[in-house]
């Protein structure tokens, strides 16, 4: 098996019908206080920022992600999350 070695995440500030449309608001949230922790992801997940500011290492570099960001996260990443604000956001899986 080949390890991927460039991993993209993607980190917008969307528009409110891009939100609407994606049915955000209607997404389940999940809250997180300040830490530092390891994770994966087995699915592509998107989330959309409601408070927080993270830094998260992923292979070849650094994403910043704060309140309003909407991120999507590829499937198989491996990376540490750096949470130096509470986070809450609404996320969705697959």
């Amino acid at each position: 098996m080949t390890e991927k070695t460039e991993w993209k995440v993607l980190v917008e500030k969307p528009a409110p019908e891009k939100l609407k449309s994606l049915g955000v608001m209607n997404w389940p949230i999940w809250m997180k206080e300040v830490s530092v922790f390891d994770w994966s992801y087995d699915k592509t997940e998107v989330c959309y920022f409601l408070e927080g500011d993270v830094t998260v290492t992923i292979p070849g570099g650094e994403v910043t992600i704060g309140k309003g960001d909407l991120v999507t996260f590829p499937e198989g990443l491996h990376c540490t999350w750096r949470i130096k604000k509470a986070v809450k956001k609404h996320y969705k899986f697959g």
